[in-house]
C-alpha cells in the first residue's frame, strides 16, 4: 500500500516511530522490502538528489515500484529526501513520489518560508506531502558538508511560525544530530528540551530526526579489522534517545549511514576472506540478509513492528 507520509504520521504520532531509509542499489531496496514485509512494518523508502544523479530518477523510481510487486503486502511512502527545487519540481511532474523535502535551512528564515510555500502549494495540489527543515546540522551526507561551526539549534518559537506560514506536512529539526558517520563526538546527545517545548507549541505536529543512524561500535570495528581506516571516536543516535524522542513528536527518522557502514563490512569481510572472488552476487545475498536483519532490529526499536496492519483497517475503514 503506498501512502503519503501524511497519512502515515496521523497513525504513528507519539506512538512509533518509521524509518525512512536512503537507497541507492537493487540490493539495499530488496533488503528494505524484504525486512518491512516479513515485520508487517511501515516504512519511507527515500531517494537523494546524489542517488538520482548516480542511479538515474527514472531507475530508481522504477526498481521501487518493482520492489513493491515483488513484496506486495508493504506499506509505504517514497519520499525525496534534501531536494532543490530542480529535483522536486521534477519529481512531483513525473510523478512516483508521494512525499517530498525542500531544504532551505541553510536560508534565512524569510527565504525559507517562501521557497517552502512554492514547495507547498505544487505539493499539495497533487496530494504529496512536504518536508521542510528548519536548524542546519553538521557533518556530512553525499556531496553536501556543514562544519559544526555553522550548525544551529532548531528555535522551537521558529518552528511554529514556520508551519503556521508555510502548512508543511512535517518538519525536520537540529535537536543535536549529525549528518555521517562520524556524529556526537562531543558527546552531546539530543536537546530533549526543544522537543519539548515544539510539542506544547504544536501538539500533534510530526517532526523528522535526520542524521539518526546509531553507528554501530561492533560495524566499524570489523571495517577496520577487513582493512578499513574509520575513525572510532564518535557515536550515533542512541537506542534510549529514539525511544525518548518518539512521544515527544518524532514520527520519521533518517537512516542513510549505517546501511552505508554495512555494506562497507560486508564487501570488506568478504573480498578478505574469499580473495579468489570476484563475482557481485555472491557478497551481494549476503548483503541482503544483513541488510533485513538490520532493518528488523530497526523496526522492533522504532516500535512500528506489526503496525502496517493499522494501515489497511484505517483504508478499509475510511
Amino acid at each position: 500500500m503506498l501512502l503519503t507520509t501524511k497519512e502515515l504520521f496521523q497513525t504513528c504520532y507519539g506512538r512509533y516511530a518509521i524509518p525512512a531509509v536512503n537507497v541507492f542499489f537493487m540490493e539495499e531496496i530488496h533488503g528494505l522490502f524484504a525486512a518491512a514485509q516479513a515485520a508487517n512494518a511501515p516504512f519511507i523508502v527515500q531517494t537523494t538528489p546524489f542517488a538520482r544523479d548516480y542511479a538515474n530518477a527514472d531507475m530508481l523510481v522504477s526498481m521501487i515500484g518493482a520492489a513493491s510487486r515483488i513484496y506486495p503486502d508493504v506499506t509505504y511512502a517514497i519520499h525525496m529526501d534534501h531536494g532543490y527545487e530542480e529535483h522536486i519540481f521534477d519529481a512531483i511532474e513525473k510523478g512516483g513520489y508521494t512525499s517530498v523535502m525542500i531544504d532551505a535551512s541553510h536560508d534565512n528564515f524569510e527565504q525559507n518560508v517562501a521557497r517552502t510555500k512554492a514547495v507547498v502549494a505544487a505539493a499539495h495540489a497533487k496530494n504529496i506531502s512536504v518536508e521542510a527543515e528548519l536548524g542546519v546540522l553538521a557533518g556530512v551526507e553525499d556531496d553536501l558538508t556543514v562544519d559544526a561551526a555553522h550548525s544551529f539549534y532548531t528555535n522551537p518559537q521558529q518552528v511554529e511560525d514556520f508551519v503556521n506560514a508555510t502548512h508543511c506536512d512535517s518538519l525536520a529539526i537540529a535537536v543535536g544530530t549529525s549528518h555521517g558517520a562520524y556524529k556526537f563526538s562531543g558527546g552531546q546527545g539530543l536537546q530533549f528540551h526543544i522537543l519539548e517545548e515544539i510539542q506544547k507549541r504544536l501538539p500533534g505536529f510530526p517532526l523528522v530526526l535526520h542524521g539518526g543512524s546509531n553507528v554501530i561500535p561492533e560495524v566499524v570495528e570489523r571495517i577496520n579489522a577487513a582493512g578499513g581506516n574509520l575513525k572510532t571516536d564518535a557515536k550515533g543516535v542512541q537506542e534510549e534517545e529514539i525511544r525518548k524522542a518518539i512521544p515527544l513528536g518524532v514520527c520519521k527518522i533518517n537512516i542513510a549511514t549505517d546501511t552505508r557502514l554495512l555494506w562497507t563490512m560486508v564487501n570488506r569481510e568478504f573480498f578478505r576472506d574469499r580473495p579468489e572472488e570476484f563475482a557481485p552476487t555472491t557478497p551481494g545475498k549476503i548483503f541482503m540478509e544483513e541488510y533485513k536483519n538490520f532493518m528488523l532490529k530497526k523496526f522492533d526499536l522504532f516500535g512500528c513492528t506489526g503496525k502496517a496492519s493499522e494501515f489497511s483497517f484505517a483504508n478499509t475503514k475510511g
